[in-house]
């Protein structure tokens, strides 16, 4: 099988996965919270070396405030508990998207978590937080603006491999799959520069429902389709 190097997926499905189940939205992100950390060790069990998650966009912002603050309260959390699980499968955590849109708090445990991790070997797994593509690209854009007004870059040194180095991604490959659960089929803003070449994989799943067996389907999908890049056959 060939198996993708770098995995991105949109988890999308857990409010409606919970009122499926006569229960609060909140209660559907608690879960796939949990399906999170079980898809993070069967991808590297897998074979897969990066996995990219979208948990919270720039959009997300306009959601109902308790809703916002539920997932706010879940995200605090959650960092103790992946540094755990890093800690146990030596994952190397990282988080992408703009940062300084969260409280001090969570940034202390981000820049905590990723310090503790940096070195290990397993799995590199992204957590898109705050994280719009667009607003990504025009933050990008800027810094580089800056650099070169202070010349420390020429506008003719420019380049794709330049850009990439101000993206919040400097330095990961680019997705060779993404998916996105719960019957949804567009990419809603996430990873627009890096997805040029990606194969999408759409599942009508609902993220907390989404298991090793779903991944598998996924990974076999994308197996089996013939990549080319600029109608040359991948090698």
């Amino acid at each position: 099988m060939n198996m993708p190097k770098h995995v991105a997926i949109i988890l999308d499905g857990n409010g409606r996965w919970a009122k499926g189940k006569g229960m609060p939205r909140n209660y559907g992100h608690m879960q796939g919270s949990k399906t999170v950390e079980v898809i993070c060790e069967e991808a590297y069990k897998m074979g897969i070396e990066y996995l990219t998650v979208y948990a919270f966009s720039t959009e997300n912002w306009n959601r109902p405030k308790d809703e916002v603050d539920a997932l706010m309260k879940l995200l605090r959390n959650y960092m103790k508990t992946c540094l755990k699980t890093a800690e146990k499968n030596r994952m190397c955590v990282r988080v992408i998207g703009d940062k300084t849109g969260l409280d001090q708090d969570i940034r202390k445990r981000i820049a905590e978590l990723e310090e503790a991790t940096k070195n290990n070997d397993g799995l590199h797994f992204q957590i898109a937080l705050n994280y719009g593509s667009r607003d990504e690209m025009l933050r990008a854009m800027r810094r580089m603006a800056e650099d070169v007004a202070e010349g420390r870059t020429a506008p003719d040194h420019i380049s794709e491999e330049l850009f990439e180095e101000y993206l919040d991604t400097k330095g990961l490959p680019d997705p060779d799959l993404l998916i996105r659960t719960s019957g949804e089929q567009r990419i809603s803003n996430f990873l627009l520069w890096q997805s040029a070449y990606t194969e999408f994989y759409f599942t009508d799943v609902l993220w907390p429902d989404f298991t090793k067996e779903e991944l598998l389907k996924a990974v076999e999908a994308y197996s089996n389709r013939d990549r080319r890049y600029g109608l040359v056959k991948e090698e």
